[in-house]
């Protein structure tokens, strides 16, 4: 069989509509190109037409409507996924239930809610994550997650799997807190609220699918570009927060699981690799070449990025292989045929925004904080 049948089933969006599920997908492609043209405008007409009062009014209301349009957008296709794919109802539930507490902890995080109500949400929401893992763990021990994507478990390696999630979680954990040892250690309202845009912008964008690939992995206009941004303005840490949560939504948007250590791979560990965008933001021989910090940065995400999926593709998917080729060979490819494509355009747009001073001049003021504590 030739390398070619490694793209066999590709989907091309976003003009699928065979199913309910493909309809409301192709549906919401538009509809979210739609409200990111009237959402720019309005920015452009707030920023140079209203006060900043009248400014930060309509950021500060139009932030949960971009949330609640997200959360709405991820609940339509779980329940979607639920009737059409056969998700089980141990799968359902949780990710239903995380889901929501997501939604909750943001309109409270934005609210200004007590910290007693913050804290509780904040726990419910690790809780429900715990709650998909260890479902997550008892369907795939049924047998029925591998068979449900023509596998069984024997064509899973379970131990590779779980060791590499376990070893690239601590490695990201280590890399963001050494880095990010000096940034700033509250989460005020300001970093939460654009962590919230950022994540939802990205979601939205996400549904722009130019092409998605049989076994899961898309290629998208800049989908990661806010992401990459909000970890370049705000630091390594609350990148890796914004990453791994945005790649819970997307767990939720288009899953494809067979394995607890895979789901972690593909998801929330791939993801959060995106906030090492933000690893040469305050790297001071490049602070006149804004664009080369980000450039810098987004390389090293996108490639944390692919070793995340490329490890997944090698142990979790290598039944997939066309015959004769090899499991890591297979996966590289595979792999390399939509995160280098995706991770580039977001490269590229990104290194044409820190092209603009104005957005740079923006961008630097939330490194205010670092370079006094170091006395610059």
């Amino acid at each position: 069989m030739q390398l070619t049948s490694l793209l066999d089933g590709v989907k091309w969006y976003p003009f699928l509509f065979d199913t309910p599920l493909n309809t409301v997908r192709s549906v919401a492609i538009w509809l979210t190109l739609a409200l990111l043209v009237a959402y720019f405008v309005a920015y452009l007409v707030c920023t140079f037409a209203l006060k900043t009062e009248k400014r930060k009014t309509f950021f500060s209301r139009s932030v949960p409507i971009v949330i609640a349009y997200v959360c709405v957008l991820c609940a339509l296709y779980l329940f979607l996924s639920f009737q059409e794919d056969g998700i089980e109802l141990i799968l359902f539930l949780p990710l239903l239930a995380l889901l929501l507490c997501i939604a909750a902890s943001a309109v409270a995080s934005l609210s200004k809610a007590k910290n007693t109500i913050l804290y509780t949400l904040y726990s419910a929401t690790a809780a429900a994550f715990v709650a998909v893992l260890i479902c997550m763990g008892i369907h795939f021990a049924s047998g029925n997650a591998a068979e449900k994507n023509w596998l069984t478990n024997e064509q899973v390696e379970s131990l590779a799997l779980i060791l590499c999630s376990v070893i690239a979680i601590a490695l990201l954990l280590f890399i963001a807190f050494i880095k990010g040892k000096n940034e700033p250690k509250e989460q005020n309202s300001r970093s939460i609220t654009y962590a919230a845009v950022c994540i939802a912008m990205s979601f939205a964008l996400s549904f722009l699918r130019i092409v998605r690939l049989p076994q899961g992995g898309s290629i998208t206009p800049a989908s990661l570009l806010p992401l990459m941004v909000y970890a370049y303005m705000f630091g390594v840490k609350k990148g890796v927060f914004a990453g791994f949560t945005y790649g819970l939504l997307q767990s939720i948007q288009d899953p494809t699981v067979l394995h607890p250590a895979q789901f972690l791979l593909d998801y929330p560990v791939a993801f959060a690799c995106m906030g090492l965008a933000g690893l040469f933001a305050n790297t001071r021989s490049l602070d006149k070449y804004p664009q080369l910090q980000f450039a810098f940065g987004g390389v090293l995400a996108g490639i944390g990025r692919f070793v995340m999926h490329f490890l997944s593709g090698t142990f979790a998917f290598a039944a997939f292989a066309p015959e004769g080729v090899p499991a890591a060979l297979y996966s590289l490819i595979y792999q390399a045929g939509y995160v280098l494509p995706d991770i580039a355009i977001a490269i590229v747009c990104g290194v044409a925004l820190f092209s603009s001073k104005a957005f740079v001049k923006e961008s630097k003021k939330f490194h205010a904080p670092l370079y006094q504590e170091k006395g610059v």
